[in-house]
């Protein structure tokens, strides 16, 4: 079965999920919608497929069986929704949208329509980070005590300037938190659980932009773990994303996208050796696309057989509620519980 899949957007990462899909078997890259003319059509011809400026057409001329979203944060559901009022299967680009309640939305309208909905948060298909869930999983660690999330990362500030969204409310929806760290803040709650309350700081510092460029927030998470996340597009020169996570039984160690140690009570574990990279602490650019091929494998899977997404609609709710919950948390001062938050959505 070939799957025809359509791209929405024309950036950066829109390139990424091109070369992403043009290595998956079985795959055509039937059209590219995006506002950005010549973009677009470069970006079309390099993989045989029609470009088109004009969403309605997008649709309307194409049989399109997947649509890959890599718009503007704050158009995600909008576009997932018109792919899935038409029957087309939705995989977003994180986050899944900048609210909750705009997240939502698109989670609705894929579950009236029956089409599947996931998002690429690559970090669930990476070969150490599943063995280290494993790990987690069987008790190799313990009970889990403290984990941090530290992601200082650069941008120029061109990377602002020359964009009409990022580093907006209305379209990033904020600045280093929800654009570069979701990325933790999702794999935190992978491995680690849910988070119960927190607290958090922001400022712009750097940059001139109206969203944060530096935050640091403190988690509590709901089975009694505490955690740190740092998150900034304001460190020169921009350094790994790094993870810990410490349980009673020894401590994992994680850079960019490789586990570099893991001390155990019961013997240190060995870990193939990996090229440590900076990759996104210096470029938005998405050097290796395998970490979206895997995700895009999985996503088809799962529209085969009915299966679920290594990272549905539900699944990707999760630290887009984290995210605000540490906004709220930042602009007031205060600390928010997430029970509540989550008991309040539960009742509406």
């Amino acid at each position: 079965m070939v799957h025809r899949v359509g791209i929405i957007g024309g950036g950066n990462i829109s390139e990424t999920h091109v070369r992403a899909a043009q290595t998956v078997a079985d795959v055509q890259v039937a059209a590219i919608y995006g506002q950005a003319r010549e973009r677009v059509h470069r970006l079309a011809e390099s993989c045989g497929a029609r470009a088109y400026n004009d969403l309605n057409a997008f649709f309307d001329r194409e049989q399109l069986d997947v649509v890959l979203i890599g718009s503007p944060s704050g158009l995600h559901a909008t576009h997932g929704i018109e792919a899935a009022r038409r029957g087309i299967h939705v995989l977003v680009e994180k986050p899944l949208d900048i609210s909750t309640a705009r997240a939502d939305q698109l989670i609705a309208e894929c579950e009236r329509n029956g089409v599947q909905l996931g998002v690429f948060f690559q970090d669930r298909a990476t070969p150490d980070f599943c063995r280290l869930k494993e790990m987690i999983e069987r008790g190799e660690l313990g009970r889990l005590l403290l984990a941090s999330g530290r992601v200082k990362w650069y941008r120029p500030p061109e990377y602002y300037a020359h964009s009409r969204w990022r580093g907006t409310w209305a379209l990033d929806g904020g600045g280093a938190l929800i654009n570069q760290a979701i990325h933790t803040v999702d794999l935190l709650l992978w491995l680690v659980g849910p988070v119960a309350r927190v607290y958090a700081r922001h400022a712009t510092l750097l940059h001139d932009i109206e969203v944060e460029d530096t935050l640091v927030a403190t988690l509590e998470f709901a089975s009694g773990a505490l955690g740190t996340l740092e998150a900034a597009t304001s460190v020169y020169p921009g350094y790994p994303r790094r993870v810990e996570i410490t349980g009673s039984q020894g401590t994992v160690i994680i850079e960019q996208s490789s586990v570099t140690a893991a001390h155990l009570r019961a013997g240190s574990q060995s870990w193939a050796a990996n090229e440590l990279s900076s990759g996104s602490a210096t470029s938005p650019v998405v050097a290796d696309a395998s970490g979206h091929r895997r995700v895009l494998e999985d996503f088809l899977r799962a529209v085969e057989t009915g299966g679920r997404p290594c990272c549905d609609g539900r699944e990707g709710r999760r630290s887009l509620e984290l995210v605000e919950a540490l906004y709220f948390a930042a602009r007031t001062g205060q600390p928010v519980s997430l029970v509540d938050r989550s008991a309040q959505h539960s009742a509406s």
